[in-house]
């Protein structure tokens, strides 16, 4: 009988860079129009007045200001409420 020597896994041959996410700017800082707040995977955190949301989830400033952090409860499709931070830019 042949006998073929089973494929070992091999380790450490994940070489990815970081996708650099989190918060870009701290509540309580100065922002321009089109900066980026958030970089984030999945709407952790949602876009409030003076914000919009790009494709990625990316928060942007719409308006020139202060960003604002705020605790916010919101209603998902089966009914059920949960807490999410809502991103606000305030002139």
């Amino acid at each position: 009988m042949s006998h073929v020597k089973a494929g070992g896994s091999s380790k450490n041959i994940h070489n990815n860079a970081g996708h650099r996410l989190g918060v870009k700017i701290f509540g309580g800082q100065k922002v321009k129009k089109g900066q980026i707040i958030v970089r984030q995977v999945g709407a952790t955190k949602i876009s409030g007045p003076g914000t919009y949301t790009s494709y990625n989830f990316t928060v942007h400033a719409a308006i020139d200001g202060t960003v604002v952090f705020k605790k916010v409860k919101i209603r998902r499709f089966t009914g059920k409420t949960v807490e999410r931070t809502q991103v606000c830019v305030e002139e």
